[in-house]
C-alpha cells in the first residue's frame, strides 16, 4: 500500500508538470499514432507476398504489434524515465537526496520520474488489440485472456529488473548510456515474433536480453500460440529476475560513492 501511495504522488505531480507544456500530448500522440500505423504498414506490405509469416496470421500479427506498443508505454510511464534519472544521479553523485529519504531507496528510484503522455502508447496498443481480436475469425476465450494477463505482468517485472540491473551498473560505469541504446534497438527487434529470427538470435532475445518474455509470450498467449509451459515459465523467470536485480542493486549500492562522501 506504501508503494501505491508513493506512485499516487509521483504520477501526480509528473501529471502537473505535463499539463505545464499540453502540446507535448499532442505531439506524443501525433508520433505514436504515426510509429503504430507505419508498422501496420510493413506488417500489409509483408503480407502481400506471403500468407504467413513463420506460422502467424496477419491478425495475430495486429496483436503483437499492440502489445509491443502497449508494452512500451507501461516500461515508458514511468521504469524508463526513473532509470535514466537513477544513472544521471549516480554520475553527478545525486544519489544521495534519495538515499536519505525515510523510505526504501529501491522503490524511489524505481517511481521518481513519471511521464504521463507515455499513457497514450497504452491507450493505442490497448485499441490496436482489442480491434484486432474483434477481427479474428476465432474467439479469445478466458483461457486466453488470463495467460496473457499472467504473461504481460511477468513482461512488465522481466523488464523492469532487466533496467534496473543495467541502471544498477553505473555504480562501476561512469557512463552507460550506449549500453541502454542497444537495448533499445533490441527491444525494437520485438516488433516481430522472435520465431523468425536464427536460433542464435532467439537465444539472445529471450535468455540474455529477454525482449521475447515482454512481447511475444503475451501475444502467443493471447491469440492461443503459447504452450502451457510458456504460460508459467515467464511468472517463474520474472520473480528470479526480481530477486536477482534487488541482490545487484544492493551490491551496487555498496559500490556508491557520492557527493557526501
Amino acid at each position: 500500500m506504501n508503494a501505491l501511495r508513493l506512485l499516487a504522488i509521483f504520477f501526480r505531480l509528473g501529471a502537473m508538470n505535463e499539463v505545464q507544456y499540453r502540446v507535448n500530448f499532442w505531439i506524443h500522440l501525433l508520433r505514436s499514432t504515426m510509429e503504430l500505423g507505419f508498422a501496420l504498414f510493413a506488417v500489409l506490405i509483408i503480407f502481400r507476398h506471403t500468407t504467413h509469416l513463420n506460422g502467424w496470421q496477419p491478425v495475430e500479427m495486429v496483436v503483437l504489434m499492440g502489445v509491443w506498443t502497449l508494452m512500451s508505454g507501461l516500461i515508458g510511464v514511468t521504469v524508463q524515465p526513473s532509470m535514466e534519472k537513477l544513472i544521471e544521479d549516480v554520475r553527478e553523485g545525486t544519489l544521495d537526496f534519495t538515499l536519505t529519504k525515510p523510505e526504501e531507496s529501491q522503490l524511489l528510484v524505481s517511481i521518481s520520474q513519471v511521464r504521463v503522455w507515455r499513457l497514450v502508447d497504452v491507450v493505442l496498443g490497448s485499441m490496436t488489440i482489442v480491434g484486432a481480436l474483434w477481427w479474428m475469425e476465432r474467439a479469445t476465450g478466458g483461457r486466453e485472456i488470463l495467460g496473457f494477463a499472467m504473461t504481460l505482468a511477468a513482461g512488465s517485472v522481466i523488464l523492469y529488473s532487466f533496467w534496473l540491473m543495467l541502471s544498477t551498473m553505473s555504480f562501476w560505469f561512469v557512463r552507460i548510456q550506449n549500453i541502454l541504446m542497444i537495448f533499445h534497438s533490441v527491444y525494437d527487434a520485438a516488433r516481430w515474433p522472435v520465431t523468425i529470427y536464427p536460433t542464435w538470435m532467439q537465444a539472445i532475445l529471450t535468455f540474455i536480453v529477454p525482449v521475447a518474455f515482454a512481447v511475444t509470450v503475451p501475444a502467443g498467449a493471447l491469440v492461443g500460440r503459447l504452450s502451457m509451459q510458456w504460460v508459467v515459465g515467464a511468472p517463474a523467470l520474472a520473480a528470479v529476475l526480481l530477486v536477482a536485480s534487488r541482490r545487484f542493486w544492493r551490491i551496487g549500492l555498496r559500490h556508491y560513492s557520492g557527493a557526501s562522501a
